[in-house]
Order: C-alpha cells, then structure tokens, then sequence
C-alpha cells in the first residue's frame, strides 16, 4: 500500500511541477522542468521496480512455508515472472523507439521519391520484430516455471 501511495505522490507531485515551470516565464524554467521531470521519472522507475520485486518475493517467502527449498523455489519462480515481464516491457519500449526512428526516416524517404515505399516498409517492419522477440523469450520462461 505504501508503494501505491507514494507513486501516486510521485505521478501528482510530476504533473503539479509541469503545470508550474509552464506557467512561470522564466528562461531557465524549461531546463530546470526537464531535470525535474527525468528525476521523477527516475524515482517512479525505482519505486516501481522495488514494489514489484518485493510484492513478488514476499508473496513467494510468505506462500513457501519453512523450508529452505521451497523457499528458494518460490523467490525463483517470483523472480521468473519479473524476468519475463522485463523481456516484453524493455522489447515493446524498444520497438516504440525503433519504429518511431526509422518509420520518420521512411516517411522523409518517401516524400522525396515515392518508388522505394515497398524497401522501406521493410525496415519498419524489421524493427517491429523486436517486440516478437521479447514475447517469444517471455514465453520460454513462463514456460520454465
């Protein structure tokens, strides 16, 4: 509950800031809007990333009983399911970065001469497949679990 709260804080706190660095007309309040903005960013990652490590390793520990084994089981498969969702979250974020660079690439390609659409829809297409591939490997693991 603690963690929900304080990202809460965090995503208001982050938009209470833009608003006001917007407002304020000040030559400086656009460098110092995107310092504050990348540590938020930064503070929600990190909160988020412990929330998740210790909702998934608590709820294993507390699920396992009191051997040692099945509580090394229980963390490893806890931290399985983090390892697969990391693999289709950092893929999809890389895909969105990927075909955002080369898709703009392809379009100014394309307005200068409209013959070569066919090789750049090859490209985007290309970096597409990333995001299949994080989805695959998430499957294997899911699948080891």
């Amino acid at each position: 509950m603690f963690y929900v709260l304080s990202l809460g804080f965090v995503v208001v706190f982050t938009i209470g800031l833009g608003i006001y660095f917007m407002k304020k007309e000040d030559a400086n309040a656009k460098g110092k809007l995107k310092f504050i903005l990348g540590a938020n960013v930064a503070l929600f990652i990190l909160m988020l990333v412990a929330g998740t490590i210790s909702a998934f390793t608590g709820a294993s520990f507390a699920a396992s009983g009191t051997t040692a084994t099945a509580t090394t089981t229980s963390s490893a498969s806890g931290l399985g399911f983090i390892a697969a969702s990391l693999s289709t979250g950092l893929a999809a974020i890389g895909t969105g970065y990927a075909v955002g660079s080369v898709g703009s690439s392809a379009l100014g390609a394309v307005s200068e001469n409209p013959k070569i659409l066919g090789k750049t829809l090859i490209f985007v297409g290309l970096a597409e497949g990333i995001a299949i591939y994080g989805l695959i490997i998430s499957i294997l693991i899911l699948g080891k679990l």
